[in-house]
């Protein structure tokens, strides 16, 4: 299976610059743009390696500037865009993309057709491109733009920069900044050095982000194929030297990898193909040679959140039950004061344990471990100690105010603090202060209690099985009395005290959807009826209801506006998984449940090919925003397809 986009969109450059691809490398770093390979990102370009698996991610090449000279005609295929204007216009002479498996372009240049192809290394900081193999003779100049930078930042022309280039038989050497690595760029044509800046190249989406938009980037040289009838260009850009004779092999090993990742699932239903090609991108190794899994691209690294509510998804579902192991042990081993990190920092520094529901969907994840794989003994010598170290922290009280109440319910924050999914924070403003009785806090805490409770049992362990099933028991009471709200016929949000929130949130889905609930079937219907009203949309869950007055039906502007609208309505992709499994649930129609997947199955096909998007504008048609490509958005669709609509539910 793979997806094709016709030139109808791909010489339509509004079009076609809003179609991006990925390429990863399974250690963190990635490759990415636009179908025509235009910029529109600071955080696109053909190598973006991770220095330090999977964080250290800088962009070190951005682009090639690409001209092909055929019949006497030249024709440049790439695109940039600058203040005011595009150039050049290669996007005219694009014919079509596919991901077949990795990112093909097939320009048309008069009656000569030309492929090209890129796809990175997996477990290498390597990204191989080639152009061909071509049918008639041509010359090809590419001229690598390189930024060498922290993806987050931009570059301008400097004094600083090292335009030494070490030339050798077939590849070349650079190293403009000393605190960066070096670049290898193997190849079969000639180099010519010629050192150039490209200035002010302008990007669009950063710009509309109300962000610095503009970069200029260094070219060290000029790279020129004379391709004969039946032969292609290569390039390998790397950070560790390689032989440019290799990249068949390595091309074909990419390819096999990756035919593999499906074998398990059927080659008839494309879009299960597709959601498993998907999780491909996200499960990682880290340098210690665990396991981990990247939040999203382009921007993310390691979340403990994103990592707990993916992994099934991307690691259970598919059958990579290695990784699965290896991520539940690795924030094992970080485990602070009965909190796993909330986010490991790019640069190495301490990790973030400012999240309450981390650690939570921790306990869930060690759960459908166990459904898919029975795996007692790892639980028991690995998992066990430190899951009883955290319920006990957890009720006596550990970071930011996170305890016990007297009531039974698990209280969770302080002021100026966001500990919840909902987390959007500008300087001192807490945009959703959830500081309290989150409902969804609460439905994880008592699912948690009841995954202890039997895992006690099941690990002969009777005084903590009585002891965590008397817990639960005490929330289960405790939550139907303080949630429930009548007037609405659903759950409040939050409760702090006296104060109720009443905002209708997509929060209170997971007490329908987890594996251990509190509430009577007439309470789920009404409650699945109000969120299939209010919040459901053909990307996922609203984050308010519309009729609230603070909701915000548009994502966009400055990062002020952007975070004011990020848990306001925007739509979230991920929580159509927990709504499909609660709807398949109650209302026992898979049918209907398939078609409310339908429109994502249609985003594959746009926004970042192959992949599903981390949030959507709350109004229609709910364009695509945030990052392209997310792990919980990719996992939970899958998971929720597979387990929920084609019924294929883990034996354990």
């Amino acid at each position: 299976m793979y997806i094709l986009i016709g030139k109808e969109i791909c010489r339509d450059l509004d079009q076609a610059s809003q179609c991006e691809w990925l390429e990863t490398n399974g250690i963190g770093g990635y490759a990415a743009s636009t179908l025509v390979g235009m910029n529109t990102r600071r955080y696109h370009g053909l190598l973006v390696p991770a220095a330090h698996p999977p964080l250290g991610r800088f962009v070190a090449v951005s682009r090639f500037e690409e001209t092909i000279t055929w019949n006497e005609t030249e024709y440049e295929l790439g695109c940039n865009t600058y203040p005011g204007t595009v150039h050049p216009h290669g996007y005219r002479h694009l014919e079509h993309a596919r991901l077949d498996p990795f990112p093909i372009f097939t320009y048309r240049l008069g009656d000569l057709l030309l492929d090209k192809q890129i796809f990175m290394v997996h477990g290498e900081n390597t990204t191989v491109v080639t152009y061909g193999p071509v049918k008639e003779s041509v010359l090809l100049t590419l001229r690598p733009l390189v930024a060498f930078r922290d993806y987050h930042h931009l570059t301008r022309q400097n004094d600083f920069l090292n335009s030494t280039v070490h030339i050798e038989d077939q590849q070349i050497c650079f190293q403009p900044y000393p605190d960066l690595p070096e670049i290898f760029m193997a190849h079969n044509g000639t180099f010519e050095t010629r050192g150039d800046w490209y200035y002010n190249l302008e990007y669009p989406v950063e710009a509309y982000r109300g962000l610095d938009c503009h970069e200029d980037l260094y070219s060290p040289g000029v790279f020129t194929f004379h391709l004969q009838p039946g032969t292609s260009a290569h390039l390998i850009l790397a950070l560790e030297p390689h032989d440019i004779a290799s990249v068949d092999r390595l091309r074909q090993s990419e390819i096999h990898r990756r035919k593999q990742i499906v074998r398990r699932f059927s080659e008839e239903d494309d879009f299960l193909s597709l959601l498993v090609r998907a999780t491909d991108a996200y499960v990682v190794k880290r340098s210690d040679r665990l396991s981990t899994i990247i939040a999203g691209y382009p921007w993310f690294s390691d979340w403990g959140r994103d990592t707990m509510i993916a992994l099934p998804g991307l690691t259970l579902v598919t059958g990579r039950w290695k990784e699965a192991r290896q991520i539940l042990e690795a924030f094992a081993h970080a485990c602070d004061q009965g909190m796993i990190p909330n986010r490991f920092p790019d640069h190495g520094e301490t990790p973030d344990y400012n999240s309450v529901d981390a650690t939570l969907w921790y306990f869930h994840a060690v759960d459908r471990y166990l459904a898919y794989t029975g795996d007692h003994d790892f639980v028991r010598q690995v998992l066990w100690p430190v899951l009883i170290d955290i319920v006990h922290w957890f009720r006596t009280g550990t970071r930011y105010n996170i305890h016990l109440d007297s009531d039974g319910l698990l209280h969770a924050g302080e002021p100026g603090v966001q500990l919840t999914w909902m987390d959007a924070k500008v300087d001192d403003w807490v945009v959703t202060p959830r500081f309290g009785k989150p409902v969804e806090i609460n439905a994880l805490w008592y699912n948690a209690l009841c995954v202890m409770a039997h895992l006690a049992k099941t690990l002969e362990d009777p005084a903590r099985a009585s002891e965590y099933h008397t817990l639960a028991e005490g929330v289960k009471t405790q939550f139907v009395k303080t949630f429930w709200n009548k007037e609405t016929g659903c759950l409040y949000d939050n409760i702090d005290g006296d104060w109720k929130d009443p905002a209708i949130r997509p929060n209170q889905i997971f007490a329908l959807s987890l594996p251990h609930r509190m509430l009577d079937k007439d309470q789920e219907c009404q409650i699945l009826d109000v969120i299939e009203r209010d919040l459901l949309t053909p990307m996922g869950l609203r984050s308010l209801a519309p009729s609230d007055p603070a909701y915000q039906g548009h994502y966009g502007g400055d990062p002020v506006a952007r975070d004011g609208a990020y848990h306001q309505g925007t739509v979230w992709g991920w929580l159509i998984g927990p709504f499909i499994t609660a709807y398949v649930r109650l209302r026992k129609d898979t049918r209907t449940a398939r078609t409310y997947l339908e429109p994502l199955r249609g985003h594959l096909y746009e926004a970042c090919l192959g992949q599903v998007s981390e949030i959507f504008d709350g109004n229609p048609p709910h364009k695509p925003r945030g990052c392209f490509a997310q792990a919980w958005s990719v996992a939970e669709l899958l998971r929720a397809y597979v387990e929920d609509v084609l019924g294929k539910q883990p034996k354990n």
